[in-house]
């Protein structure tokens, strides 16, 4: 579970960075939940679009989508929504979150 702080850090790490996936009338599929786990390993942090084609909710989305894979909810707002996880391998993490 991440602090208040640190997860506006990583908003602000998010804020630059463009969605790298798209859920769409499918909704969450084991594709996308495979798609997004080895891109959360190799980036740690993400940030997702739904398209109004899915008619899902975001928040719900992105709290079923990080308790799946064992990641942090950062941010869900509009029809798009941040997750972090802390990659597995060594040299693939390059964030450091604050301490709590």
């Amino acid at each position: 579970m991440i602090t208040g702080k640190q997860r506006a850090y990583l908003r602000k790490i998010s804020h630059g960075i463009e969605p790298i996936f798209q859920i769409g009338k499918d909704g969450v599929t084991d594709e996308v939940l495979k798609g997004i786990d080895g891109a959360l390993t190799k980036r740690e942090i993400l940030k997702v679009h739904i398209l109004e084609t899915a008619l899902l909710d975001t928040r719900e989305t992105c709290d079923y989508i990080a308790e799946k894979l064992k990641a942090e909810p950062v941010q869900a707002i509009g029809s798009k929504f941040i997750i972090y996880r802390r990659s597995d391998e060594e040299k693939y993490r390059k964030i450091e979150i604050p301490k709590k």
